[in-house]
């Protein structure tokens, strides 16, 4: 499905041009009829062979209903531009051009009607010369009559080439509906309708309505039941859950998937500095915003209420005393505080390299998860960043952090004797990171991680331990399987708070109260009893360990529960 917006001044002849080409008049209201006005958004639609469904929204021209227009024209590709032969170039004309050029419409067709009633020529060319200061340049432009017929068939060939030639949405992107209608159906309940530009809605599915889950019943698109809709589309959704706050302006989208923001920098583009409380106009929703300058063309725009937002997103800035626009791009929906003197310079210096990007929002955040990547629209990207599960790190914060982990370490290690290293838990606390996980990826020679701990050279352990612990560790390398016993321990002087700092620090293993080997026992344990008959008894493997049963018995029950060996009921064992 293509969805195009008509723009254009009050009474050029958008909603009768719209029917000559669809067969059906966009005005619903009994009052538009009447008074031969558009006062409320209109929708109709037809089926062009060349291109396939194609939906308009009419939207109205007069200038008391500009934030009616804003709202149909927010989520629309493509525009259909209405200016008429028998007026000159009128102020709603202007005014929904620089609608259209602030909110990125890129594909559009002008159409010069009551060619019937005065020459085109004039009014087609100060058209096309207006376009062409936009982002709508090079739009062609087709003159026509609504109500003989010329000119239709040359208007039907120019937007379906523009349809044509429209970037094809991600059918599997984040569904952000913005809601431009609601009413009530008997026998079906509430139902929506919006523009949707990307994304898939099926029945069943569940959106998001702030923090209230909304349940999707029904989905039609152009007056038909549909098993999907797949952006861009024209579609109704028959919806429940709880929906006091549903109406215009409200948007539902995919759950998690979207930061909800209050406070915004964005950058401007228009003639001058917008007041201190202008409106935003995105999607269908016009919300009332403070604005606070940051420097030349960049402002923190402060909204009445939370919005969903992603970087790069285009909306419309409007001084609701006057007729002014401005383009406002996102540049940031989550940006920091600005608590001291000097902030907002500093900030718009921030904001200043231009178009954003992953190394620019590292840069400035120095570590990002990446769902907040995703809520925030920011593309992933190499830039030379450190991936650690689904954290993202700068190279800058990377760097910074491996330096300060040495001496977080060598502190740990004075204040904790017998701790053999810092537990990365703790050092992700002091480095203020979110996940121990981070420390680790961070951690340099000659620092080592054992254990869950950042180990110095030597083990970290005091002096007169480690030498013990060598001691310990030289018996054990003649003969791996005979421990120490109590009495050589005690002669060390290793109670168990110094055997257990040394296996934290990977230099011993206990399999038992006061029974210490190698690190490496079980391995070697395995290698030597693979040499035996299986399944063998606790006798053979004492004998081929060369050990006691004090020391054969806790081993094997180790290997048992790590899942090395398996006990059968008749006491014997076996290799895993």
């Amino acid at each position: 499905m293509h969805v195009v917006a008509t723009a254009g001044h009050v009474d050029h002849g958008k909603s009768t041009l719209v029917e000559a080409l669809t067969g059906t008049h966009p005005d619903r209201l009994e009052e538009e009829r009447r008074r031969g006005l558009t006062i409320e958004l209109g929708y109709c639609w037809t089926e062009w062979a060349d291109v396939g469904e194609v939906a308009f929204v009419d939207v109205p021209g007069h200038e008391r209903f500009l934030t009616t227009m804003l709202a149909g024209v927010g989520p629309v590709p493509a525009a259909l531009l209405v200016v008429a032969a028998d007026d000159p170039w009128m102020p709603q004309a202007a005014e929904h051009l620089a609608a259209l050029d602030a909110l990125g419409v890129r594909h559009g067709v002008v159409a010069v009607t009551r060619s019937d009633l005065a020459d085109p020529g004039p009014a087609a060319a100060r058209a096309a010369a207006e376009v062409a200061r936009t982002g709508l340049a090079g739009a062609p432009v087709v003159a026509v009559s609504g109500r003989t017929g010329v000119g239709l068939e040359e208007l039907r060939g120019a937007l379906s080439a523009m349809l044509a030639a429209l970037p094809v949405p991600d059918p599997s992107a984040d569904v952000r509906l913005w809601v431009d209608r609601r009413f009530t159906v008997r026998g079906s309940g509430t139902v929506v309708t919006g523009t949707l530009p990307a994304g898939t809605v099926r029945p069943g599915d569940t959106l998001a309505l702030g923090d209230e889950a909304v349940r999707v019943r029904g989905v039609q698109g152009l007056g038909r039941d549909r098993s999907e809709a797949r952006g861009v589309a024209r579609v109704a959704l028959n919806v429940a859950g709880r929906l006091d706050g549903l109406d215009r302006g409200s948007v539902l989208v995919t759950p998690d998937a979207w930061h909800h923001t209050r406070v915004v920098d964005v950058r401007l583009g228009g003639p001058d500095r917008p007041p201190a409380a202008p409106v935003l106009h995105v999607g269908a929703a016009a919300v009332p915003t403070h604005c606070r300058p940051l420097g030349a063309d960049l402002v923190r725009l402060t909204l009445e209420r939370p919005l969903p937002l992603r970087i790069g997103d285009r909306a419309v800035l409007r001084d609701p005393g006057r007729r002014v626009l401005w383009r406002v791009d996102v540049l940031d929906p989550d940006p920091p505080r600005l608590r001291r003197r000097g902030a907002a310079v500093r900030r718009a210096r921030q904001l200043a390299d231009g178009a954003p990007g992953l190394a620019g929002e590292l840069e400035r955040r120095g570590l990002l998860h990446v769902d907040r990547l995703r809520r925030l629209g920011i593309p992933d990207e190499d830039v030379g960043q450190l991936e650690v599960g689904p954290w993202l790190v700068s190279p800058g914060l990377a760097a910074a952090l491996a330096e300060r982990v040495p001496a977080l370490v060598e502190e740990h290690a004075r204040t904790h004797p017998l701790d053999p290293g810092a537990p990365l838990a703790v050092l992700a606390s002091r480095l203020r990171v979110p996940s121990p996980e981070v420390v680790r990826a961070v951690v340099r020679p000659p620092l080592r991680v054992v254990e869950g701990r950042v180990v110095a050279p030597g083990g970290g352990l005091p002096e007169q331990v480690q030498r013990s612990v060598d001691a310990v560790r030289r018996d054990l390398a003649a003969a791996p399987f005979s421990a120490p016993t109590a009495d050589r321990l005690r002669e060390l002087g290793l109670d168990e708070r110094a055997l257990g700092a040394a296996e934290r620090a990977g230099l011993l293993r206990r399999v038992g109260p006061g029974i210490v080997l190698l690190p490496d026992a079980l391995d070697g344990a395995v290698s030597s009893l693979a040499a035996l008959p299986q399944p063998f008894t606790t006798s053979a493997a004492r004998e081929r360990l060369g050990t006691t049963r004090r020391v054969v018995l806790p081993l094997l029950d180790q290997l048992d529960r790590t899942g090395r060996t398996r006990r059968l009921p008749d006491d014997r064992r076996e290799l895993a």
